[in-house]
């Protein structure tokens, strides 16, 4: 090709003279030098913290600044140490960690804590909408916060990974409380979930075939028990069939199947969420009536309501309650009793998170090239962002994405 060929030059062959062409240069991202607040959790029975401290090292080495309120990772059996080692900072004055820019959090934030939050701060905690006031929104409303509810982050393939983690934990859990109130020792008739060979397995039935479902199924599966499943969709029950691997008993919902199946049931776990239909149950009183004394039912669904008709939300400290000759376990947020692993799981997705956004420049422009993390966002900048909260709480709403296009 000849030097004075135009496709060999970024000049421009004119009428008269040369004339230089425009070069496009790449702009670099601007990072952002994050500080991070993790407090100590004021809920009763929360024993989970957000980030580990191997979450808090890699943030730390990435040029962020984490503080840790003294004692938030200890119900999770993560000392001060832990974290003062890795290079976070622990605070006494809990005023200190609610100054940071993004405060991070597994309970929603009581009316108390908000007050102790400055202005225009990012807060990022689980939401409990049903349990949630109009006094709640407004507070934060007129902080100017970035709310995010972590349970509504959608990751890269349209999925809710702290949901999916959480209800993987919970299924697998369910599975091993049936297991302990099985035994005489807790007061069961003392049965083994597996049984052994001569002995007939314990049969477990499962209302669900979500994430949770299938985690118990695998469990119990895993023990040796008899399992079957139930739901109301076929496509839910050939999906976990297919993901389990092999041929299980399932069915969709028809009474007289479920009442002949519950009588010779030794556990039923509920991992179905029915808020969305209104008040309704999927086991009746009257199917538990017939159940076998002894048995036990462990209802995961129950901080959604519960989807059997005898479950009562009970706590940690006094879990069970015997119904019609059925132990009943009904505690809400299982993760709890397993609070390292669910600690570690909830820290695998807030970790790459954050780095993501400091790497971004802060979080208005993570925010905007970040659809799945602002599927989370119900208050931005002071500013309503959920159609839903706002119609339930009679507060004004816009949408997040024409607030995005602003910046």
């Amino acid at each position: 090709m000849s030097p004075q060929d135009p496709s060999n030059s970024r000049f421009t062959f004119g009428k008269a003279s040369l004339m230089p062409q425009e070069e496009m240069l790449e702009v670099s991202k601007s990072k952002k030098q994050l500080t991070i607040g993790i407090p100590k959790e004021s809920q009763k029975f929360e024993s989970r913290v957000a980030l580990t401290p191997e979450a808090v090292n890699q943030l730390v080495n990435m040029g962020h600044e984490v503080r840790i309120e003294s004692g938030a990772g200890i119900p999770a059996n993560y000392q001060n140490t832990d974290y003062s080692e890795l290079g976070g900072f622990i605070v006494d004055n809990r005023e200190e960690v609610y100054k940071s820019d993004i405060i991070l959090k597994i309970a929603p934030m009581s009316l108390e804590e908000i007050d102790l939050l400055s202005e225009r701060k990012v807060v990022i905690s689980s939401l409990h909408l049903n349990s949630q006031t109009k006094q709640f929104i407004q507070k934060l409303i007129r902080k100017r916060t970035t709310a995010i509810a972590f349970e509504n982050i959608k990751n890269e393939h349209n999925c809710y990974p702290v949901v999916r983690s959480m209800s993987a934990i919970a299924g697998n859990t369910s599975i091993l409380i049936a297991a302990e109130y099985l035994s005489n020792f807790r007061g069961g008739k003392g049965v083994m979930l597996g049984g052994i060979p001569g002995i007939t397995p314990a049969e477990v039935v499962i209302l669900g075939a979500g994430t949770a479902a299938e985690s118990a199924v695998r469990a119990a599966m895993g023990l040796g028990a008899q399992v079957k499943v139930f739901d109301n969709s076929v496509h839910r029950l050939r999906r976990l069939q297919n993901s389990i691997g092999q041929r299980i008993y399932t069915s969709v919902f028809h009474r007289q199947v479920m009442e002949r199946t519950l009588r010779s049931a030794d556990v039923l776990i509920g991992a179905m969420y029915m808020i969305e239909y209104g008040p309704s149950f999927v086991v009746t009183e009257d199917m538990v009536k017939e159940m076998k004394k002894g048995a036990v039912i462990v209802d995961i669904s129950i901080d959604q309501g519960g989807c059997i008709e005898t479950s009562e939300c009970m706590t940690q400290v006094d879990p069970v309650f015997t119904k019609h000759g059925v132990i009943h376990y009904c505690v809400p947020n299982l993760p709890s009793r397993v609070a390292r692993t669910a600690s570690i799981a909830i820290s695998n997705v807030f970790a790459p998170l954050l780095m993501r956004m400091g790497e971004a420049g802060g979080m208005n422009q993570f925010l905007k090239n970040d659809t799945g993390v602002r599927n989370g966002v119900y208050i931005f900048n002071g500013i309503l962002t959920n159609n839903f909260i706002g119609r339930h709480f009679d507060i004004p709403s816009k949408d997040i994405d024409l607030l995005m296009a602003a910046f």
